[in-house]
């Protein structure tokens, strides 16, 4: 899954120069939490976050008036405040690398740059989940079956080919690469549903001849 398929590619983008006052509005406006800076070519020079703004903002106890307030605010750019060392992603890599990073960084979303460093889309955990729910069909229902199989060449081939004889309905197949087990490996498989008799009939059996982890 390319991430190119799954970003946001309409960014909103703020300049060095631009105030953090501006760029605060704008963030609220569009209920964004990250805002890449860009130069005029469109190339990444930093990113703000929300949490930067509030931490460069003044306290509530200050004393500074209203005038002196928004004058400071308006004084306070962009590469004032930015984080200058980006974490990206470029367009060619998967949404799978992107959680990866996002995870080692314990950040919640990160700006898609091509091959010259400019922006061309950001993308967010909420993306992640976006993924994370199609790829497995949940929204369309049906019963998601948890398996430990031999980590083997073949090793899936009698689970499907019992799903299939049993008139089973492949909706998704995915894997863990972290066995519990050594030689072993959790897959974890939804069909659609089935007539109720069918299925119960189809879960016993399962029950029986798989060393089953769930049944959902």
């Amino acid at each position: 899954m390319l991430i190119e398929n799954w970003m946001t590619k309409d960014v909103i983008t703020g300049t060095p120069d631009m105030s953090m006052m501006k760029a605060s509005k704008i963030m609220k406006e569009k209920s964004i939490g990250r805002l890449p800076v860009v130069d005029d070519k469109g190339v990444l020079q930093g990113l703000v976050s929300d949490r930067d703004i509030k931490e460069a903002s003044p306290s509530k106890a200050t004393t500074l008036d209203m005038h002196e307030l928004y004058y400071l605010l308006s004084e306070i750019k962009l590469k004032d405040i930015m984080t200058k060392k980006v974490v990206t992603i470029r367009t060619g890599e998967t949404v799978e690398r992107a959680a990866q990073l996002m995870l080692e960084h314990n950040i919640g979303g990160m700006p898609v740059v091509d091959d010259a460093n400019k922006v061309v889309g950001m993308v967010t955990d909420s993306d992640i989940f976006k993924v994370l729910v199609r790829i497995t069909g949940v929204m369309e229902g049906g019963v998601q079956i948890g398996v430990r199989l031999p980590n083997e060449p073949g090793g899936m081939v009698p689970v499907l080919d019992y799903l299939k004889d049993n008139g089973a309905r492949l909706m998704s197949l995915l894997t863990s690469c972290e066995p519990a087990e050594v030689g072993m490996r959790d897959v974890f498989i939804r069909i659609r549903d089935m007539d109720k008799t069918a299925l119960n009939k189809l879960k016993a059996g399962m029950y029986d001849k798989f060393d089953m982890i769930y049944w959902v």
